[in-house]
């Protein structure tokens, strides 16, 4: 039986961090499901450090979503992938959001977040209190207002919780996601 990942995104989603992993799960051999507020190409943005005090930020490529938050069942799904960018500011606000990422945090399966995909996870504190995680160094007065510990790590594992600080360290959060994507899904093979 398939493996199945699920990632959460919106426009202006960071190109690496969403290309990358959904390769990744594809040469996996994972169905991977993108989905954001609806049905959608969407438009992904390109960060990189060229001098200023913080990131720039250009366009990308598109990339199709296919299936909204609202059609999701987290259920069916063995991981969850969030990117960052600037799509976790505003995918954070879907209503559907909160039940999509508790429930990964509430059946212990493996979530990786990238960057600012810790915007979202401040959408269930409840899961996140006394968590420890990474995320881009501007996230870490959100991960602290949840209860959370920042480490200044480039990738960092708490259980199911795999955080990467940006999207440099996405070859260690996917070897670690796809290492326990796989290993959770042979616990329930017979």
């Amino acid at each position: 039986m398939s493996k199945k990942v699920l990632i959460l995104a919106g426009d202006a989603v960071e190109s690496l961090e969403i290309y990358y992993p959904f390769f990744r799960c594809l040469e996996e051999g994972y169905e991977t499901t993108i989905a954001a507020s609806s049905v959608k190409k969407l438009h992904t943005v390109v960060h990189d450090f060229i001098g200023w005090e913080t990131y720039t930020e250009t366009g990308g490529y598109m990339i199709e979503a296919d299936a909204s938050f609202e059609d999701i069942n987290p259920e069916e799904y063995d991981g969850l992938i969030i990117p960052g960018g600037r799509a976790p500011e505003h995918i954070r606000l879907n209503e559907h959001v909160p039940a999509i990422v508790g429930h990964f945090f509430e059946a212990n399966k493996p979530i990786a977040a990238v960057c600012h995909a810790s915007l979202v996870l401040t959408t269930v504190k409840e899961h996140m209190k006394g968590r420890e995680l990474t995320a881009y160094i501007a996230c870490k007065p959100e991960v602290e207002a949840v209860g959370s510990t920042y480490i200044s790590e480039s990738n960092h594992i708490d259980g199911n919780l795999i955080s990467g600080h940006a999207w440099p360290d996405l070859p260690g959060l996917m070897k670690e996601f796809t290492d326990q994507v796989n290993r959770e899904a042979d616990k329930h093979v017979l």
